[in-house]
This record gives C-alpha cells, sequence and structure tokens, in this order.
C-alpha cells in the first residue's frame, strides 16, 4: 500500500477517536468559558495542548494565577505516560522510515491514537498515525469551539447540567478498570482521602493547586509503582 492508503485508514479508524473527543471537549469548552477564557483562547488551547487531564488541571491553574514554573512541572508530571507511549511505538514503526517520523508522530499521543496504533498488527506505517491524528485532533478543537459557544448561548440551567459530563467522563475512566482490580480500587480511594485531607488540613490546604498536582502525583503514583508493580504475567490476565 502507498502513503495515501495508510492515511485513508488511519482516517477511516480516527472516526470513533474523534467523536468521543468532541463530546468530552464539549464539556471543556464550557468550563474554559465559566473560566473566563475567549474562544480563541479555548481552541488554541486543545490545538496545541493535546491532552484533555493536562487541559482541565491547567484550568484550575490558571483560575488559582498559577506561576509558569508550576504550570509546567504539573503538565509533565500529569503527561509522563506519553513518554513512555512514543518510546513504545518508535519500536513499532518501520525500521527503513526516516528517523524524523517518530518525532512528529510522538506530538500526537493520545491514550486512544495510542491504544488503536499498538493494537495495529505488525509493524506500524507513519502515514497511518496520521490519519489518525489529522481525524482525532480536529475532534478534539472543535468540540471545545462548540462548547465554549453553546455556554454563551443556552441558559444558565442547561449549561450546568452539561458540566456535569465533566465529572461523568472521570468517573467512566476509573470505574470499569476499578471493578476487576481491588488493588487500583483502593489506590483510588486512597487518592480521594488524601485528595480531601489536601484540601482541609491546616496549612496544607494553603499550597497552591499546582504543587497539590506535582505533591499527591509522586506520592501516590509513585508510591504504588513501587509497592505493586505491574508484572507481565499481570498484563496477560
Amino acid at each position: 500500500m502507498n502513503n495515501l492508503t495508510y492515511w485513508k485508514n488511519g482516517l477511516k479508524d480516527g472516526i470513533p477517536i474523534a467523536l468521543g473527543y468532541f463530546a468530552v471537549s464539549f464539556s471543556f469548552g464550557i468550563l474554559a468559558g465559566n473560566y473566563g477564557l475567549s474562544p480563541f483562547q479555548a481552541v488554541f488551547m486543545s490545538a496545541t495542548n493535546y491532552t484533555s487531564a493536562g487541559q482541565f488541571a491547567a484550568l484550575g491553574l490558571i483560575a488559582n494565577s498559577a506561576g509558569y514554573i508550576e504550570m509546567a512541572v504539573a503538565q509533565s508530571i500529569i503527561n509522563l505516560r506519553y513518554f513512555l507511549m512514543s518510546c513504545s511505538l518508535s519500536q513499532k514503526i518501520d525500521t527503513d522510515k526516516a528517523f524524523f517520523h517518530r518525532f512528529l508522530l510522538a506530538a500526537g499521543i493520545t491514550d486512544e491514537i495510542f491504544a488503536v496504533s499498538v493494537c495495529k498488527k505488525g509493524r506500524l506505517h507513519p502515514f497511518y498515525n496520521y490519519g489518525l491524528m489529522n481525524m482525532a485532533m480536529p475532534g478534539w478543537a472543535l468540540g471545545t469551539l462548540a462548547g465554549i459557544v453553546s455556554g454563551s448561548i443556552l441558559p444558565e440551567r442547561i449549561v450546568s447540567a452539561l458540566s456535569i459530563a465533566l465529572y461523568a467522563m472521570f468517573i467512566a475512566v476509573i470505574i470499569p478498570p476499578a471493578k476487576g482490580d481491588r488493588i487500583l480500587a483502593g489506590i483510588i480511594l486512597l487518592s480521594i482521602l488524601v485528595s480531601l485531607l489536601f484540601a482541609y488540613i491546616p496549612v496544607i490546604n494553603k499550597i497552591s493547586l499546582g504543587f497539590k498536582i506535582i505533591i499527591l502525583t509522586i506520592l501516590i503514583a509513585g508510591g504504588a509503582a513501587f509497592l505493586f508493580p505491574v508484572s507481565g504475567d499481570r498484563d496477560e490476565e
């Protein structure tokens, strides 16, 4: 197959990702409008900061007037998994392809694109991933635009109701895997408990939101990785 055929296949496989991104980023657009961002600012963020968790966290940091260093460190930790995903996919790319393709693919890595790419049998053609990216990325930006525009014209009650979709998304992400994994369920409950303690314990609750994210991520995720390492046998279960 030629490059165009691979690209078209990527576009087709990217349609479900784009639809899912549109729905989630719609909530992001509404939230961005509530935090005072203009449509241009919100869409620009979605087009350049290609990570849902990072963007939602960034809104909270912006609202709390976080500094640039605090923002950068928090984003680096939140998105650390993409380093691993990029390294993994780079080993799957055709060995005869130019090295610069690895950099371009890394720029468009998301959880969903990684999942689709890694499940593709055989070697990975760069233009297949370009197709995935070309379909998925506009879906996220357009959803953001639709959300922030709708938030400015819809009645306040409807906007408040649509904002709940954000929390529904987070619940949908953590509940299914937690059902079949007691360790993961325990870590989630611990994260909730420790986050509440950080919000209400005197002195600690004075820590800025960005550094709370950094501290909690390192303590909980790092501690869980050390105490409960994921072995190859566990992955296969």
